[in-house]
């Protein structure tokens, strides 16, 4: 298993070789497919683009990116301005807004071509509607929600978790490339995206007789959750490894005595602990408190995007090899049902002084 990489800490990755297929030697080069809406390529392809920069900077390979587009040019300059071999950009009408037929058509016809190494795709509702429509179309394997990837020997491994994110499996895969894959918020870090000047390529792609197969009738935003998490100073917040709802009173006693928020992982939202509008992860809200208390939080990378920039962490659990430990710059090693009450009472005593 491929550990999770602590908090600050890049994954290690190993040596890497050109593969070969059919006997034809590939280009040993990463293509990127970058999403963007109102004009501004998002935040999880820029971090997918910052593992692919990382990949090729240690082992020697090409890194491009691949934008579909409209007639609104504005992700185009923005593309220019990263650090890639070549911004590949798609032009054409039917590009406008998503349509999976036109993308996938669009994206088959580049990549058949080009036959890179790999192709990789954020982890959006999107991409793994449009990921298996087109691995199925170029015949080639896909692995979905990966949390890391490395080179090893002939192989790109993909790490990606299994049995509740319990457990990190290593995925290695046998089929032509490209090899394609969507990967998790937080796998690459954004903010490490290196910028440069990029060659600005077109492509131009034949989607003559395509049927028009869906229409968007409307586009509708998030509604914005009832509880605003990211204006929280301080947060307590519960996994599953607080193991039964009763359980939720001592982290509200503690919440109470120090004035926070509480929190939850997906886990806890699932067993209906605590309301969805309180769940802390890529798939709830995404905070940065002064303190943040993880108890029974096993530290999944799916929560662990959420609560990252948190400037204290302190980690309550049972397991001691538990990932979130790795993040933590306190880590208590116990049952939290006497470990809470213990801290509670004691920050009473202190507030009494």
């Amino acid at each position: 298993m491929s550990p999770i990489p602590p908090h600050g800490r890049k994954a290690r990755v190993l040596k890497g070789a050109r593969s070969e297929y059919g006997g034809e030697t590939m280009t040993g080069e990463i293509y990127v497919l970058l999403d963007h809406s109102k004009g501004r390529v998002d935040t999880l392809s820029r971090e997918t683009l910052a593992l692919a920069q990382q990949l090729g900077h240690l082992h020697g390979l090409g890194v491009k990116a691949l934008l579909l587009c409209g007639p609104n040019r504005s992700p185009v300059d923005q593309v220019a301005r990263m650090r890639v071999d070549a911004a590949l950009v798609v032009p054409h009408q039917r590009l406008d807004g998503y349509d999976p037929d036109a993308h996938c058509r669009a994206l088959t016809q580049v990549l058949a071509q080009d036959r890179p190494l790999a192709f990789l795709m954020g982890h959006s509702y999107q991409n793994i509607d449009l990921a298996p429509k087109l691995a199925a179309s170029l015949k080639c394997g896909l692995v979905t929600d990966c949390i890391d990837c490395r080179i090893d020997g002939e192989s790109m491994v993909f790490v990606r978790q299994m049995f509740r994110n319990r457990i990190n499996a290593d995925v290695r895969v046998r089929s032509p490339h490209p090899w394609i894959a969507t990967f998790q918020s937080g796998a690459g870090a954004g903010n490490e995206l290196l910028e440069g000047d990029a060659d600005v390529v077109e492509r131009n792609v034949d989607l003559s007789g395509l049927p028009h197969r869906r229409t968007v009738v409307e586009t509708v935003g998030a509604v914005k959750e009832k509880v605003d998490l990211t204006k929280a100073d301080m947060i307590v917040a519960a996994g599953r490894g607080i193991k039964r709802k009763e359980n939720l009173r001592l982290l509200e006693e503690l919440a109470e005595v120090l004035g926070a928020e509480l929190g939850a992982s997906r886990a806890a939202v699932d067993s209906e602990w605590l309301d969805r509008d309180r769940q802390i992860g890529s798939s709830g809200q995404s905070v940065a408190p002064r303190l943040y208390i993880a108890c029974g939080i096993s530290g999944a990378i799916q929560h662990v995007v959420g609560m990252r920039d948190s400037a204290n962490i302190v980690a309550i659990n049972t397991d001691p090899d538990a990932p979130i430990f790795n993040l933590a710059n306190y880590g208590i090693v116990g049952d939290l049902v006497e470990i809470v009450p213990a801290l509670t009472r004691k920050l009473r005593q202190e507030k009494a002084r």
